[in-house]
């Protein structure tokens, strides 16, 4: 990166939050999106401690299980990667990024509190180092409505403004929940289910006034 191109990003920086409105709303953001990721560890040791109930799933019960990890994890990766350059460089789309991936977390919180599900069968455990803070490194297979992996993908393609970059983002997030039923990491209605409450979450995010 050149000096010329870390001189604009200041720019943009400096521009973005100009205000003390929109300094607060990023001091706000980034405490609370912390404080949810400090949580999460013991959130989801007692989600994976009780019972639910195993659905009976049409779309899985006619797809072999098979381990996906690798590409399922590269995919993710590689598209959070491609939002934190645009962000970089566009400091807006950061911020509503920030406040809708807020909302999507406690909605999930919510959901995964009130629908008690237990594993598909079949199911073949996810396994990628770098997520395994937010899981305290344990073996979570019980966080199933509705599908984070999902979540993130449609949270990506909802703020990346270009073309191509939104014609690989949802060609990523379509790839990415087929690899999931094949892995049979979550039930077909927890990844369809994603896509509609991140859309909600983003709406609202933006009528809050966030751009």
């Amino acid at each position: 990166m050149t000096l010329i191109a870390l001189y604009r990003i200041k720019l943009n920086w400096q521009n973005a939050f100009d205000t003390s409105l929109k300094r607060v709303k990023l001091i706000i953001g980034t405490m609370l999106i912390v404080a949810i990721i400090n949580i999460m560890p013991s959130f989801f040791r007692s989600i994976e401690q009780r019972n639910g109930v195993v659905l009976n799933d049409w779309v899985l019960a006619h797809l072999p299980a098979v381990d996906v990890s690798v590409p399922i994890f590269a995919i993710i990766w590689g598209m959070g990667i491609l939002m934190m350059v645009r962000a970089l460089y566009k400091p807006a789309i950061g911020m509503t990024y920030l406040w809708t991936l807020i909302f999507v977390c406690i909605a999930r919180f919510l959901t995964l509190s009130f629908v008690k599900l237990d594993p598909p069968i079949g199911l073949i455990p996810l396994v990628d180092p770098l997520t395994g803070y937010f899981y305290g490194h344990a073996a979570i297979t019980k966080d199933l409505f509705f599908s984070g992996h999902t979540a993130s993908l449609v949270l990506i393609y909802l703020h990346l403004e270009r073309k191509n970059d939104k014609r690989i983002a949802l060609a990523a997030m379509l790839i990415v929940m087929m690899l999931l039923l094949v892995q049979h990491i979550h039930y077909t209605m927890d990844i369809l289910a994603a896509p509609v409450i991140v859309y909600c979450c983003y709406r609202f995010t933006r009528a809050l006034g966030f751009r």
